[in-house]
């Protein structure tokens, strides 16, 4: 098929269109102006490659044109930083997005795939692990935009016959995730720890989170791809929860280095556990995660020791 990758030059892009080029897809990159292409290295010669702003749809729609299917990774934002300015986060992300679903529906696109935040978008769980059929009720403008999102994909669903599948991503991890960054605990980390940096994490580390390996996020959207799934929404995680604690602990096994952390106030987003109920997902898609947490960590480790290796 014909696939436009929204976001393709970053972490989760890039692996998807590498995978997209190994399975005979024609794709399509759109991204950032400024974008360092360096992870789009192993498929550059394969791929079609279009910068611009997402905000301008004047950049946007020649992009869709001949598309089947687009996949949109493009944020703004993060959770901690969508709640300073959740104007923001909503004239970035939403309207970004109602005027791509516009002109997506104009011009012949199949489906759209919209990975959401499986992380935020329920908020407190009143119960463990998170179903889909949980209720929704997200304490972070980022949560909340993701949220909006799913709703207007229905909405031109039933308007246009746009066809679409929502994936809601618990904790990716892996290599080429940023490790100077505010989101992505386990990259972090590891990043702190090559640099022999101290580790900051909120309240007392019990905060409990559900990560998976990267490889295994891939293959549940090359699932859903073509045309058809059973059910319009999926969890996507690993089915169980680890605590920030037990991450420093095998990251210190994995790397035989031991970690300075610091330990601050809680942040009032943060919720306290967070656990997808994946069996939507293994049933209707046959899909199910590969890569147990130690090796993930063992495999991410050793592209950041690789990558960052003097010349």
């Amino acid at each position: 098929m014909r696939c436009l990758v929204l976001g393709g030059a970053g972490f989760i892009g890039s692996h998807l269109v590498d995978a997209l080029v190994r399975d005979g897809h024609s794709v399509r990159v759109f991204d950032l102006q400024n974008i360092n292409l360096g992870n789009l290295q192993q498929s550059i010669g394969s791929i079609e490659i279009t910068l611009g702003d997402f905000g301008n749809i004047n950049d946007v729609s020649p992009t869709l044109d001949g598309m089947d299917v687009v996949i949109h990774l493009i944020s703004t934002t993060t959770p901690g930083p969508s709640n300073k300015n959740p104007v923001y986060d909503v004239e970035t992300n939403v309207i970004g997005t109602l005027n791509m679903l516009k002109e997506a529906a104009r011009k012949g696109v199949r489906k759209i795939i919209f990975p959401s935040s499986g992380g935020t978008i329920y908020g407190i769980p009143q119960s463990v692990p998170i179903a889909e059929t949980h209720p929704t009720d997200p304490i972070c403008s980022y949560g909340i935009t993701k949220l909006t999102v799913e709703k207007y994909l229905s909405f031109y669903h039933h308007l246009n016959d746009l066809d679409y599948t929502v994936l809601r991503f618990a904790n990716p991890y892996g290599p080429r995730q940023r490790i100077n960054s505010v989101q992505g605990a386990i990259a972090v980390f590891l990043g702190k720890v090559l640099k022999n940096e101290q580790i900051t994490i909120w309240g007392d580390g019990s905060i409990g989170r559900d990560y998976f390996f990267i490889s295994d996020l891939i293959s549940a959207i090359m699932k859903v791809i073509g045309p058809g799934t059973k059910s319009k929404l999926y969890n996507i995680g690993s089915g169980t929860s680890e605590s920030l604690n037990e991450i420093i602990k095998v990251i210190e096994e994995v790397t035989g280095r031991k970690t300075k952390v610091n330990y601050t106030p809680p942040r009032m987003f943060d919720v306290p556990v967070n656990c997808l109920d994946i069996s939507r997902a293994r049933e209707e898609l046959d899909w199910h995660p590969q890569v147990e947490l130690r090796k993930g960590i063992a495999l991410t480790w050793e592209w950041l020791i690789n990558s960052h290796r003097p010349s």
